[in-house]
């Protein structure tokens, strides 16, 4: 799917299905916020910087799931964040994201600005289409993948989509949800730091 119509077509739909789903998991959404305004306090929502289509840079919506205090990732996450997290429930939010145009449903994951100077050439590829809510790493490994085999997947991504392939990442992606598979790395809350192809910690 490199043509301009069929590129309005993905966006389309990207915003139509994003906001029916706003519209639909409003009870949910609403819920979710109140127990996490409950369990954490204010603010119920994270936003974070994170680069886009072309590493443009936007805000990134997702539900609060860890303590502000300082620590690891791991020692910050609550249960509550750890339930949402384990069903990607932190994620749901980001259909705002998709409604504004500044993601899609699928698409390589939007990771931190400041992994934007560590990507070989090949890796920045990823930031040749708009990130997505999910992907196809997200349905080959998840978190449990390496770095480098994740870029690779998100290229993959960029060089063979199209609707059909879309339709069946977000197949798998609920397929994925419901068996918990690649929630996180061992050690980690999701992934270790990406410092570049030659390692990470």
């Amino acid at each position: 799917m490199t043509s301009g119509p069929a590129r309005l077509v993905k966006a389309a739909l990207d915003r139509l299905l994003a906001l029916v789903g706003l519209v639909a998991l409003s009870p949910v959404l609403a819920l979710i916020a109140a127990i996490i305004v409950l369990s954490l306090g204010r603010p119920a929502f994270f936003r974070q910087i994170r680069p886009g289509l072309r590493g443009r840079p936007f805000s990134l919506l997702k539900f609060r799931t860890m303590r502000e205090s300082g620590g690891p990732d791991g020692d910050r996450l609550t249960p509550v964040g750890r339930f949402l997290r384990k069903w990607s429930l932190d994620e749901l939010p980001e259909l705002w994201n998709v409604l504004r145009g500044e993601m899609s449903l699928v698409g390589p994951r939007p990771l931190l600005v400041e992994y934007l100077p560590r990507y070989s050439p090949e890796q920045a590829r990823r930031h040749e289409v708009r990130p997505g809510l999910t992907g196809w790493a997200q349905v080959n490994g998840r978190n449990t993948t390496t770095w480098e085999e994740r870029f690779r997947l998100d290229v993959w991504y960029v060089d063979h989509r199209s609707l059909r392939l879309d339709l069946w990442v977000l197949w798998r992606t609920l397929v994925t949800v419901v068996r918990r598979d690649g929630i996180a790395a061992d050690g980690h809350a999701t992934m270790p730091e990406f410092l570049g192809s030659g390692g990470s910690r």
